[in-house]
């Protein structure tokens, strides 16, 4: 970088808006670049506060260099963070794909603003100007600081500090009983005038740290003509508070920031500045501290008037200018009429996924863990390259993109290589699959998006699948803006490349039977409502009855096959032998050598654990674009999923969520249970202890132990309503030779 490129930047930086750490990383930068240290210490001189004489050049010794050094990017970095704005370039030629569009943040054409003229009061009154200014800016709790003495430094004239004991209160109280303004606020130099400060202050000083509220920034600059900063401070619709003629060259404009603390007000400064310099105004960027001094009003300097020259003008807060600035470069599209579209209707977007999803669209998959979402995706990305049938859908056939964000590399690529091997399908075009491994490099949504879009443009992608979306959610999934900017991503990628997203989600917490598909995902209902098409996954819970069905049809399938493979012995079998396990194994273990046969008993217990290991879902649909389908019954068979050919599971329901009042009751049953096994324990203990003594067992004695009387304990081994049949089943009452009354086991 030239120097004289460096240094011109290093003017846009003001020092006082820097803390320490970034004043030092100035001077290593310009150390590093290879400018000598005066050009940091002239520099630092601007912020007189904090500036002293000998302590750059002692910092600047102590720069050795590290293996990641501190460069003139850093200058670059920190100018535009106050506002600067790099020379354009040259430009280039159009190509036939470019588009002109207006830059953000132009409202106006400084080469066609005409100038709006500004009169002196000719009634004017000092005091009520201050007054008025004091009011509009401050409540009356606030202390305000002002100074009116001020020093001669190198042939020019510097405010001291001043002062910041009295509230707005007081002042204004004092002004309207003081025949004369400067009886409060004291004499000045009408050759130099006199400054107040924007933002209240805590009454303890006047730097930075000293301010309580950080609610005004100071517009002001000198080079452009007076008349023409008010036409563009007014034509900016500023929401100035108070503009306030300087009694020289410029306006002063105290322009409503509302920031909540420091951070906020120096992006909100730096965003006003900059939206100023794009519309040709150029702005003093000393001005930035919120505790900067600005001309007062109803003062002379220089036979000039300090004046108010209006209050309250522009947008009345900070949101609303901000969000006006926005809007009006946007570059959304205009509204069109249906009279004019009705006779030549675009033609619709072709299916991706037959009945279910149009190419450019968005699709959710979602449902619980371990549901195979992500083996459905990969299903799916096969389907589409191969031009093949996903579950029952036909797909177009053409290039996806597979965003892995899970998985290791190895992993996700052996996983469609084993989809590939259980589907039977031959990988004929490998080439339209792009896979790009994420895991440990996720990032945001919105960080992620662009960088997609660039990696993906020109590759004609039939859709984009992303696996899975908790990994690059950005804010809180139960916020419904927040993950309404999130879902905006999405249509981004769409729009940009032409091609459908297609995604998976989780379910919510708890059942999901009783819920409708799309309020099982989680988080907010956005999730659900944004996509064209949603398909939900839920599990179905299988029987006993079912499972020995589908083992029966498991063993007979193996039987079937094996059979086959050795000198087609089938034609021993009739119809209902071949559907009934039990038979088959019979024949197959008579026409078989104990060998094969054992090989065969090998096949049917594996097959017997595959059927153990499956688990049954139901994919319900909620589409945009196509009528609602059926509900579809399917098997997932690690690791891939299958048609329920056969209607087994079509009459399972999946699991309701229960009633409050179901669930106390079990709650109460259970208890019951636990507290009847608890006392049948006790007993049984108790009555064993005293048993190993070889003594008989006194129903006093045992009553006493499980705190009780004797008259119940007796009760529960009686034929009374009292009766515990657990107890009463293994133990009896019987009356001693004493008289009383005792317990013994039944024989």
């Amino acid at each position: 970088m030239k120097q004289t490129d460096l240094l011109e930047i290093l003017n846009h930086i003001d020092p006082c808006c820097l803390n320490y750490q970034e004043w030092c990383s100035v001077g290593m930068a310009l150390k590093q670049e290879g400018y000598p240290v005066s050009a940091w210490e002239d520099w630092s001189q601007k912020d007189p506060n904090r500036y002293h004489r000998g302590e750059c050049g002692r910092k600047w010794n102590s720069f050795n260099g590290t293996g990641t050094p501190v460069t003139g990017g850093t200058i670059v970095l920190l100018a535009k963070e106050q506002g600067w704005i790099p020379e354009y370039d040259s430009g280039h030629e159009l190509g036939w794909n470019d588009q002109i569009s207006k830059e953000d943040g132009i409202v106006i054409d400084k080469n066609w603003v005409e100038g709006q003229e500004i009169r002196e009061p000719e009634n004017w009154n000092p005091k009520q100007e201050l007054i008025t200014y004091l009011e509009t800016l401050f409540d009356s709790t606030d202390n305000v600081g002002y100074v009116t003495h001020s020093f001669e430094k190198d042939g020019k004239y510097m405010p001291s500090k001043g002062v910041w004991d009295r509230t707005a209160g007081k002042l204004i109280q004092q002004l309207h009983q003081a025949k004369d303004m400067l009886d409060v606020i004291g004499d000045y130099n009408h050759d130099v005038g006199a400054w107040i400060r924007f933002n209240p202050l805590d009454g303890k000083g006047c730097k930075n740290d000293n301010v309580t509220d950080f609610r005004y920034a100071l517009i002001e600059s000198d080079t452009m003509e007076i008349e023409k900063q008010n036409a563009v401070i007014r034509e900016l619709e500023l929401p100035v508070a108070c503009l306030v003629h300087s009694g020289g060259k410029s306006l002063h404009a105290v322009v409503r920031v509302d920031a909540a603390d420091y951070q906020e007000y120096r992006k909100r400064v730096d965003y006003l500045y900059n939206i100023c310099e794009k519309n040709g105004f150029k702005i003093d960027s000393q001005n930035r501290n919120p505790s900067r001094l600005t001309r007062m009003p109803g003062i002379i300097r220089g036979g000039k008037k300090q004046f108010l020259v209006d209050t309250n003008i522009g947008k009345k807060d900070w949101n609303e200018w901000h969000e006006w600035i926005e809007s009006i470069n946007d570059d959304l599209p205009e509204p069109e009429s249906m009279a004019d579209a009705w006779d030549h209707l675009p033609d619709l977007a072709d299916p991706l996924i037959d009945g279910v999803l149009r190419k450019g669209h968005k699709m959710l998959i979602a449902g619980p863990s371990k549901a195979g979402k992500s083996f459905s995706l990969i299903e799916l990305t096969i389907a589409i390259a191969e031009g093949r049938k996903w579950l029952s859908w036909a797909c177009s056939q053409g290039r996806v993109m597979y965003v892995n964000l899970e998985l290791d590399r190895a992993s996700c690529l052996h996983r469609f290589k084993d989809v590939y091997t259980a589907l039977g399908w031959k990988p004929e075009n490998l080439g339209n699959i792009d896979i790009w491994n994420l895991r440990g490099k996720s990032i945001p949504m919105d960080k992620l998006a662009p960088k997609l879009i660039r990696r993906a443009a020109k590759k004609d992608y039939l859709a984009i699948i992303i696996d899975p979306i908790y990994k690059v959610i950005t804010g809180d999934e139960n916020s419904a803006d927040q993950m309404a900017n999130f879902c905006n991503q999405f249509d981004k990628v769409c729009t940009e490349l032409g091609c459908a997203v297609i995604y998976c989600h989780h379910h919510s917490k708890g059942s999901q039977g009783g819920k409708k598909s799309m309020d099982r995902a989680s988080g907010s209902g956005v999730f659900a409502r944004d996509p064209d098409a949603l398909l939900d996954l839920i599990e179905l819970d299988l029987n006993d009855n079912l499972l020995k069905q589908e083992e029966n049809k498991a063993v007979c399938e193996v039987c079937r096959t094996y059979l086959n493979m050795h000198k087609n012995l089938l034609s021993g079998l009739s119809q209902d032998d071949m559907c009934s396990s039990y038979q088959m194994l019979n024949y197959c273990e008579n026409k078989l050598e104990k060998g094969q046969f054992e090989d065969l008993m090998a096949m049917v217990e594996s097959a017997k654990t595959r059927v153990h290991q499956r688990t049954a879902w139901r994919i319900e649909g909620t589409l945009r674009e196509f009528p609602k389908f059926q509900p579809l019954n399917l098997w997932f068979d690690y690791p891939v999923h299958t048609m329920d050919e056969s209607g087994a599971l079509g009459d399972i329901q999946p699991e309701m969520e229960k009633p409050t009042w179901q669930k106390a009751a079990e709650r109460r049953k259970e208890q019951a249970k636990k507290n009847k096994e608890k006392k049948l324990s006790a007993f049984e203990i108790e009555f064993a202890s005293i048993e190993m003594e070889g003594r008989e067992v006194s129903a006093q004695e045992l009553s006493e132990k499980l705190e009780t009387t004797a008259r119940t304990l007796l009760s529960w081994l009686g034929d009374s309503s009292k009766r515990k049949k657990d107890l009463a089943d293994h133990y009896e009452k019987y009356q001693g030779e004493d008289g009383k009354m005792y317990v013994k086991r039944k024989e």
